[in-house]
């Protein structure tokens, strides 16, 4: 059940930032240090409404996915890439392991991972199923 609420936290993280950005025209800064500083207050004066390591962990994954979420409109394709990066981001962060212990800037280059690791398996699928399309016409012309 924790894994499933960080998860449920990364994907909120990163839309919910890029929303605020965008739609209320705030900026991808203050978007994100908005949101952070209020779910970071929120746990900070409410520690007892869930387990510890729900507590300690909600706002380290939701500052990450926050960076997710200050992604440019002209890179942006749609919110289910979002979800998807924040989704990742997520699961890497459950199954770290201690892996970038020591590194600054951590959770920015989670962010950077998870987000690079979406759009490349997005270009890669779409330039697949635009080939198959291509074949599919190919052989449909062929057998005509």
């Amino acid at each position: 059940m924790n894994n499933f609420i960080i998860i449920i936290t990364g994907i909120l993280g990163a839309t919910m930032t890029f929303y605020v950005s965008h739609y209320h025209n705030q900026g991808p800064v203050r978007a994100s240090a908005l949101l952070s500083l209020f779910i970071g207050l929120f746990f900070y004066f409410f520690p007892d409404i869930l387990n510890t390591y729900l507590t300690k962990n909600i706002p380290v994954v939701f500052i990450g996915t926050s960076f997710i979420g200050m992604i440019s409109t002209t890179t942006k394709r749609s919110y289910i890439h979002l979800i998807i990066a924040g989704c990742l981001f997520s699961i890497i962060y459950i199954n770290k392991n201690n892996l970038f212990q020591g590194f600054g800037g951590a959770l920015g280059a989670l962010a950077f991972i998870a987000l690079l690791t979406t759009f490349a398996f997005s270009f890669a699928f779409s330039k697949s199923i635009h080939k198959l399309k291509a074949v599919l016409r190919l052989r449909r012309c062929k057998s005509s």
